[in-house]
């Protein structure tokens, strides 16, 4: 498939997420988080079975924690507490990040103008959460952030170590890790729900083999291919569409001054991309 292609539709796969989290899964985001990463990569391991080399072994309980652990922990967090297209917003900040992270990892200093985007998109995201009906989560909006510069960081790494086994097997190692320190963070707090419904079972099929077992197999194919830097703009698509979902389905209309400042986002993601360079391909290992 097409890296960019690959890229795009993860990140309208991600998009989508939020309203499977916000209406059909249990307000339990860490049960629901383990549930994710466990539901979506042990399948792909089922059918991809094979045990990266020892040295490697350390690297991928990195990755698993940050594309999986902690990210999947802040995105329902943040799922949980603001409303999905302010969410989608804030990990749409992954670019931003990125561009950070990848100057002094990959070697790829940004221009001037592409950091004056980064302030640029720093404003907009003071505009859009100040500027809605709702009330400012600092824990919610903290949680957003988070799981951006986690996904950000994750991708830079990958992006430099590049992998030692096929895609799919690779990518089932990440999730099984995250999933793995998930479900003991889920006993040690205690977010377990009391029941669980037929509606919650469809949104767990639903964030555990789409929005996770085949969105990150197309994420990492995209990185793999692109770069880090190139493939991050295309967390643009991800407010987006959780933005037109919560319209469509949940009723909840953002004001004039939070799409203006999706929008200045946005603009500067797109300013910062054109900026620079596309970052360096990794090249997979074996």
């Amino acid at each position: 498939m097409n890296p960019k292609l690959s890229a795009a539709l993860a990140a309208i796969i991600w998009g989508t997420s939020y309203i499977f989290v916000t209406t059909l899964v249990p307000h339990n985001p860490i049960f629901t988080a383990a549930i994710r990463a466990l539901g979506g990569g042990i399948p792909l391991l089922f059918f991809h079975r094979q045990l990266p080399g020892r040295s490697w072994w350390g690297k991928i309980v990195v990755l698993g924690t940050l594309n999986c652990g902690v990210l999947f922990a802040f995105l329902f967090i943040a799922a949980e507490r603001l409303p999905g297209g302010v969410a989608g917003t804030l990990q749409s900040l992954g670019p931003i990040f990125t561009v950070l992270i990848a100057w002094p990892l990959l070697g790829n200093r940004p221009t001037l103008i592409r950091l004056g985007s980064v302030v640029l998109g720093s404003i907009g995201v003071m505009v859009l959460l100040s500027g809605g009906t709702l009330a400012f989560d600092a824990i919610g909006a903290t949680a957003g952030i988070g799981a951006a510069i986690s996904l950000a960081l994750g991708g830079v790494l990958l992006n430099r170590w590049g992998r030692p086994a096929p895609l799919l097997t690779f990518t089932a190692w990440q999730l099984v890790v995250g999933g793995l320190e998930l479900a003991v963070l889920t006993v040690l707090v205690g977010d377990i729900p009391p029941a669980v419904t037929a509606a919650n079972v469809i949104g767990f099929a639903y964030l555990a083999l789409v929005g996770t077992s085949l969105a990150f197999a197309l994420w990492f194919q995209g990185i793999e291919q692109l770069g880090a830097a190139a493939a991050a703009p295309f967390f643009l698509l991800i407010p987006i569409v959780a933005f037109a979902l919560d319209a469509a389905i949940r009723g909840l209309i953002p004001t004039a001054v939070q799409v203006l400042g999706a929008s200045v986002v946005l603009a500067s993601l797109v300013i910062g991309q054109r900026a620079g360079k596309t970052g360096t391909i990794a090249k997979p290992v074996a």
